[in-house]
């Protein structure tokens, strides 16, 4: 498949992989090259293995064993969420090869992170701010890193994590071979690829912004104080379904969460207060079926690769308009239909007309009317019209005409 191995062949076939995605199609034949590659895609459409597999297939066929302390590769990635979820997709690859592949995050304990890293490792994964704490006690090196991956490098911007960036990057060698991947492409994001990419070659399977096609969206104008009602109703159409809860903080996750569990709902909640141990336990929980609703603030929104999310529910809407995309793309994966519900507090309007610029698409109204914004306008265009009813009849979140129950 795409001139890759026979023996990393045969593991995906193993793997049930046989098809390539389109991203994949067009990143790995340049990257088997040698090639700088800047990959623009939605989440959920293979990105990890489009850069993955290249580094494997090359970093075998080496056959070159890492010196101690010493990396041959480094993928970079902002959240611990993510970092797990590439490292998981690297180890299923490797299954069987020599590949020795490391992960390293924050809420885990630096010694031991810093005894694994001194046999050296052939590919590792890491956060940029883990990274430099290990590079500052000299527990690893880059200089022999030929390889470099920034994934999803616009929320690695968007979290400020350019500084660390700019620390790293000049450790590795000159001479390496560098790919970024992401789901938007500010103009940041094009002086990040100008600083560290050589004539890269850009590939591009969607429109950066534009929400999955599969995905039924709606919208619900409902009062701040209405919300967790409005919640409890809409979860109730669909028990048993998986649903993932966006909140804007963690104080608030985790009021939700107990709020949710009070209403007799299986729920849990990942946020910066948790501990990683309780991180990984509540979406080990989340994957098993153990609970059906994970409460989260954008810290999961590009590190949750679960099959079965039925729902996504933007409780709070994002500060940052391109976080709406990659929150919702947690649904609908792996060929999957699915359905998100954004509620829209009268503080949210601004966020909302963000939004729905962003993806240059209006999000369907479902439940109340647009609330009046300064201008005296609604978001969802036209002059107000007074307070909306919010008695508007709600039909079932993801069950409209020609719906399809989420797989």
């Amino acid at each position: 498949m795409l001139g890759l191995a026979p023996r990393l062949t045969a593991r995906l076939t193993e793997m049930g992989i046989t098809t390539p995605t389109p991203i994949q199609t067009q990143a790995i034949p340049h990257a088997m090259n040698g090639r700088d590659v800047m990959g623009l895609a939605q989440t959920g459409t293979g990105k990890t293995a489009a850069f993955g597999l290249p580094l494997i297939h090359t970093l075998s066929k080496a056959g070159v064993k890492p010196a101690p302390k010493h990396v041959h590769g480094l993928v970079l990635a902002p959240t611990r969420e993510l970092v797990r979820q590439i490292y998981d997709n690297m180890r299923d690859f490797t299954k069987g090869s020599h590949l020795k592949i490391h992960m390293v995050v924050g809420g885990v304990s630096l010694n031991r992170q810093a005894q694994e890293l001194g046999r050296g490792t052939d590919l590792l994964i890491a956060t940029p701010g883990r990274l430099i704490d290990l590079l500052d006690r000299r527990a690893v090196s880059l200089s022999k890193a030929r390889f470099l991956v920034l994934d999803e490098a616009d929320q690695m911007l968007d979290m400020g994590f350019i500084h660390a960036l700019r620390r790293i990057a000049p450790l590795l060698p000159a001479e390496r071979q560098t790919m970024l991947f992401s789901a938007t492409m500010p103009k940041l994001m094009a002086d990040l690829a100008k600083d560290y990419l050589n004539a890269p070659v850009r590939v591009e399977v969607s429109r950066p912004g534009v929400a999955v096609d599969r995905i039924r969206q709606s919208l619900h104008f409902v009062e701040k104080a209405g919300k967790p009602t409005l919640l409890k109703e809409l979860l109730t159409t669909h028990p048993g379904d998986k649903a993932l809860v966006f909140a804007r903080t963690k104080h608030g996750s985790e009021k939700l969460m107990k709020k949710l569990r009070q209403d007799g709902f299986d729920a849990g909640s990942i946020h910066g207060n948790k501990s990683q141990g309780q991180r990984d336990r509540a979406i080990a929980a989340f994957k098993a079926g153990d609970i059906t609703v994970l409460v989260a603030t954008d810290v999961a929104a590009r590190g949750i690769d679960i099959e079965n999310v039925g729902f996504v529910y933007n409780f709070d809407l994002p500060n940052v308009p391109e976080n709406y995309v990659h929150r919702i793309g947690r649904t609908a994966r792996a060929g999957a239909d699915g359905a998100s519900v954004a509620f829209c507090a009268p503080e949210e309007m601004s966020e909302l007309a963000a939004i729905q610029k962003a993806m240059n698409k209006r999000i369907p109204v479902e439940g109340g009317a647009p609330w009046p914004t300064a201008a005296g306008t609604q978001a969802n265009g036209g002059k107000t019209t007074g307070r909306p009813s919010g008695n508007r009849r709600r039909r079932r979140p993801g069950r409209g005409a020609g719906h399809k129950k989420a797989a």
